[in-house]
C-alpha cells in the first residue's frame, strides 16, 4: 500500500512526519514537492531586508523526513481514483496512491488585472525576496514603492520596505494599497488598528479603500482616481488555486476529504470546520489541519488494510480554534493573543519564538537556534528549542 503527500509546505510536512510515526511498516509513504527544501513561508518577508536568513528559514526536506522524497511537479491530481500526474526534469509520469492528501498551498491571484502580473513582484519564493531588495536598492531619494494588497503579506513587506529605507538612508516612499476599509481586512477591529498605526510609524503610507485595476511600466490603474506613479510595484493581493487544482481551491468539509481516496489539506482548498465557518488561509491552520488530516490517513489505510469491506471509519472534524494572530512590521511587531494587544519588543520575541518553535517542530533544531540568535541578537542552546509550535502562529497568505 501506498500514501502520497503532494507538497510539502506546512501542511504536507507536518504531514509526513506525523504519517511516519504512525503509519505500519507495510505501509510505503512518499512525499512529492518541486523544491528540494522546505521555506518557512511567514518568514519570507524578512529576507527583503536580512538575506543571510535564508539559510535560517530552508529546511532540506532528507534531512527531516525518513521516506521517499520525489522532486516532481504536480500537474493533476484525479482525488477519486489516487492518481497524481507529475512533471519531472526527465518528462512527465503518473503516481497511483491508495490513500493521499492534497497540500500543494496556493498560488498568487492577480484577478485578470492587465499588467499586474507582468509589472508587480510577488512575494512566493526565496527568488522574490532576494529580487524585491535589488530592485529596492535601485531605487533613490524620491522614488516610490508600491505595495499591493493589504493582508498580513503585504503589511510584512511594506514594513520591511520602510525599514530599509532607513537603513539605507534613501527617501523612498513605500505606499500599501488595500482596496477594503481597512489594513489586515479580515481580522479583528483591534488587531487592525494597532497594525494600521505601525505601518503609519514605520513610515508607510497606507491608502485602504483603493482597488487596483491594472498597471503598465510607469504606474497603476486605480479603481478611483488618477493612476499612481510608481518606480518598484510589489503584489500581495490575494491567492489562487496550484495548476494541480485548475487554480481552484475547492469547497472540502471539516474531514477535509477531497475524494474517495484523497484529503486537501492548508491553502490548497476551502476548508469548512465542524462549527461551519470558513478556515482562513494561514500558516497555523494548515498546520492544525494536518494533525487532523493525519489521523483521518491513518484511519483509512487501517480499514483498507484490514480489507474486511465494512464500513469506512468515523472520521475526525477540524475546528478552527487559533488563540491570537502576529505579524511583524519592519522593526516593530504587532501580536493579539485573547483579547490582548501587544506591539514593540515583546511582540517581536513572540513572532521569533513561534518561527522557531515551528523549525523544532519539524525536526529543524539547528535552524531554529540560528533564527534566535540573529532575529533577537541572544544566545539559545538547542535543548531548550521546544519541539511543539506554540499556540499563536502567525498567518501567511501563501
Amino acid at each position: 500500500m501506498r500514501v502520497a503527500v503532494l507538497g510539502a509546505g506546512y501542511a504536507g510536512l507536518t504531514l509526513a512526519r506525523s504519517l511516519e510515526r504512525t503509519l505500519p511498516e507495510a505501509v510505503d509513504l512518499v512525499v512529492v514537492d518541486e523544491q528540494r527544501d522546505h521555506l518557512v513561508q511567514h518568514e519570507l518577508h524578512r529576507v527583503v531586508r536580512r538575506p543571510s536568513l535564508a539559510d535560517d528559514i530552508t529546511v532540506s526536506l532528507t534531512e527531516v523526513l525518513d521516506c521517499e522524497v520525489r522532486r516532481a511537479e504536480v500537474t493533476d491530481v484525479d482525488a477519486d481514483a489516487g492518481r497524481a500526474t507529475l512533471r519531472t526534469a526527465d518528462g512527465g509520469e503518473t503516481l497511483d496512491y491508495d490513500v493521499g492528501a492534497v497540500c500543494l498551498g496556493a498560488e498568487t491571484a492577480y484577478y485578470d488585472l492587465p499588467g499586474v502580473r507582468e509589472h508587480g513582484t510577488p512575494l512566493k519564493r526565496l527568488d522574490h525576496a532576494r529580487q524585491i531588495r535589488e530592485d529596492f536598492l535601485a531605487l533613490g531619494d524620491g522614488d516610490r514603492v508600491v505595495v499591493g494588497g493589504a493582508g498580513l503579506s503585504g503589511v510584512q513587506v511594506a514594513g520591511e520596505l520602510a525599514a530599509l529605507a532607513d537603513e539605507e538612508a534613501v527617501d523612498v516612499e513605500v505606499v500599501l494599497l488595500e482596496q477594503e476599509a481597512h489594513v489586515a481586512p479580515t481580522f479583528p477591529e483591534s488587531f487592525q488598528r494597532a497594525v494600521h498605526e505601525s505601518l503609519v510609524d514605520a513610515g508607510v503610507t497606507v491608502r485602504t479603500g483603493t482597488g487596483v485595476s491594472g498597471a503598465d511600466a510607469d504606474a497603476i490603474a486605480l479603481e478611483s482616481g488618477d493612476p499612481l506613479a510608481y518606480d518598484q510595484f510589489v503584489w500581495t493581493g490575494g491567492i489562487r488555486g496550484p495548476e494541480a487544482l485548475h487554480d481552484e481551491r475547492p469547497v472540502v468539509r471539516a474531514d477535509l476529504r477531497l475524494g474517495e481516496s484523497t484529503f486537501a489539506v492548508g491553502d490548497t482548498a476551502r476548508v469548512v470546520d465542524s462549527d461551519g465557518e470558513a478556515v482562513p488561509a494561514s500558516a497555523s491552520a494548515a498546520i492544525r489541519e494536518a494533525r487532523v488530516a493525519a489521523d483521518n490517513v491513518a484511519a483509512l489505510v487501517d480499514h483498507r488494510l484490514d480489507g474486511d469491506g465494512g464500513f469506512e471509519p468515523r472520521l475526525t472534524q477540524y475546528n478552527f480554534d487559533v488563540p491570537g494572530w502576529l505579524v511583524s512590521v519592519g522593526n516593530d511587531a504587532v501580536a493579539k493573543v485573547g483579547p490582548t494587544v501587544v506591539t514593540g519588543r515583546a511582540a517581536l520575541a513572540l513572532k521569533t519564538t513561534v518561527g522557531a518553535g515551528y523549525l523544532g517542530s519539524v525536526g529543524a533544531i539547528q535552524n531554529a537556534t540560528d533564527l534566535v540568535r540573529e532575529e533577537l541578537n541572544v544566545a539559545v542552546d538547542e535543548a531548550d528549542v521546544d519541539a511543539d509550535v506554540p499556540d499563536v502562529v502567525d498567518v501567511s497568505e501563501k
